[in-house]
């Protein structure tokens, strides 16, 4: 995709700070007590230095528009659905309550694919987190943008079929409901005007999903908290996740995690046995 090749290198700057009520909000968002250190569950980097464009910069889908200005962080590339598809995190240090936080983000890579579904366009965002003055996440995001699908299409994901999902094989095991109350105080907590997540009939009119979608950083914050439930807060150094198929709201899903050979094997699942999200993780980098 040579004609976005400019915006490779281009660069964001935001800073946050992780102030009490924010932190109070995300625990309560997950039924957590709030830690009496004040240090923070990993993940709470989802809701710092979110997006901060203006309402009138909005466009159909929720997502800020993007066009062809030298201030515009993202490339206009002309697919109107956007998916964030996968991210590989590095965890440095923990971020307390009351951390002053600065953000640099800086696109990547720009890449076009055909795939079943038509023309793809690829956009990989690293982002470095740094907390009081110290690197603390280090993220490489792939957003993926897609086209516009026809009325006629069929909803995504189809209704689920008769399999029941099988945790056996799994060292643990999570069954949670994500509700549109859920969904709506991530979207919150995280800034993100993504109609998909809260408008039903837009999700199912425009973009033809079934329901409302679960967010991918939702279900990934939920994997990191059983983590932290089995092997103890801020235990992992890296936690990567892929999306695989659109999770409904109102429908079961069913997280797992597995140990290997010097990683963790991480996942949620419909009820079906439908796989959602793909996770790995480890607690060391080496």
């Amino acid at each position: 995709m040579g004609e976005w090749d400019r915006w490779i290198g281009r660069e964001l700057r935001q800073s946050d700070t992780l102030d009490p009520a924010l932190a109070r909000r995300w625990c309560a968002t997950f039924d957590l007590e709030a830690p009496n250190d004040g240090v923070m569950p990993q993940g709470i980097h989802f809701c710092l230095c979110t997006p901060e464009a203006a309402q009138a910069a909005l466009g159909e889908d929720g997502h800020p528009l993007r066009d062809d200005n030298p201030a515009s962080f993202f490339p206009p590339i002309p697919l109107p659905r956007r998916m964030w598809a996968a991210s590989d995190i590095t965890f440095l240090a923990p971020i307390t309550v009351g951390a002053s936080i600065n953000r640099v983000s800086r696109i990547a890579s720009i890449a076009e694919k055909d795939g079943s579904s038509g023309r793809l366009g690829f956009v990989e965002v690293e982002h470095v987190t740094r907390a009081d003055g110290v690197d603390a996440v280090r993220e490489r995001q792939t957003l993926v943008y897609r086209a516009a699908v026809p009325a006629e299409t069929p909803l995504s994901p189809p209704e689920p079929g008769e399999g029941k999902f099988d945790p056996s094989g799994w060292d643990a095991h999570r069954t949670i409901t994500p509700d549109p109350r859920l969904l709506f105080r991530y979207s919150a907590l995280t800034f993100n005007t993504h109609r998909i997540h809260y408008d039903a009939p837009y999700a199912r009119d425009t973009e033809r999903y079934r329901g409302l979608v679960v967010h991918g950083p939702l279900m990934a914050s939920l994997l990191l908290q059983m983590a932290a439930k089995e092997l103890g807060a801020n235990r992992l150094a890296r936690f990567a996740f892929r999306a695989v198929s659109p999770a409904i709201a109102g429908e079961p899903l069913h997280l797992v995690m597995r140990k290997g050979e010097g990683r963790l094997e991480m996942g949620a699942f419909a009820d079906d046995g439908r796989q959602t999200l793909k996770a790995d993780a480890a607690t060391s980098c080496d």
